[in-house]
């Protein structure tokens, strides 16, 4: 057997080292008991006193893709190639869909629309007449004051918005908006 030099050797016994080391650490990190969970009594009552928080509503993603799929079902019954869009309270998409056949911009549209109308807890219809006195409303970036979104609200506080583009008219995509919205309440 060939003899190694004593750099070889120093190097080849610290990648060893190293080696048993990590998989020492990683099976102790493993096998670390988690702390005990505090009381949810306790938890309650600290979440109670603390007045810098507070709990919101959120869509579910199983609710989000029924009321997207329910929106485009209502379209697709009337034969119009529209894209879906549900956001959440902050304006994050939840949900997508883009039917057969649907304009390349639908997909867009359905996005923004979805979003204004959550922003302001108003259908996008009712929102475009207010660009008769507000018309810098518009220059709101990712907002779009056209027919065809809905908001979603619980207790009367908007939770999600579903935006609908690429029907002829804002008023069918805001009727196939509605559609998705009505299906939550089922």
């Amino acid at each position: 057997m060939k003899k190694l030099s004593l750099r070889t050797r120093v190097l080849t016994g610290t990648i060893a080292a190293t080696a048993l080391a990590a998989g020492t650490f990683g099976a102790v990190s493993a096998n670390a008991a988690t702390p005990a969970a505090a009381p949810a009594a306790a938890v309650a009552k600290a979440d109670a006193k603390n007045k810098n928080t507070t709990r919101s509503t959120h869509l579910t993603i199983e609710a989000a893709t029924k009321a997207a799929q329910a929106t485009l079902d209502a379209a697709e019954k009337e034969n119009q190639r529209v894209s879906v869009a549900v956001v959440d309270r902050n304006g994050n998409t939840l949900v997508t869909l883009r039917g057969d056949g649907a304009g390349p911009q639908s997909y867009e549209a359905a996005q923004k629309k979805a979003y204004t109308a959550v922003s302001w807890n108003a259908p996008t219809s009712e929102l475009a007449k207010r660009l008769a006195n507000a018309p810098t409303l518009k220059d709101i970036p990712g907002t779009l004051f056209l027919g065809g979104g809905a908001p979603v609200t619980a207790k009367g506080a908007p939770i999600a918005g579903i935006g609908v583009a690429g029907a002829p008219s804002g008023d069918l995509d805001e009727k196939f908006a509605q559609a998705g919205v009505a299906t939550l309440g089922k």
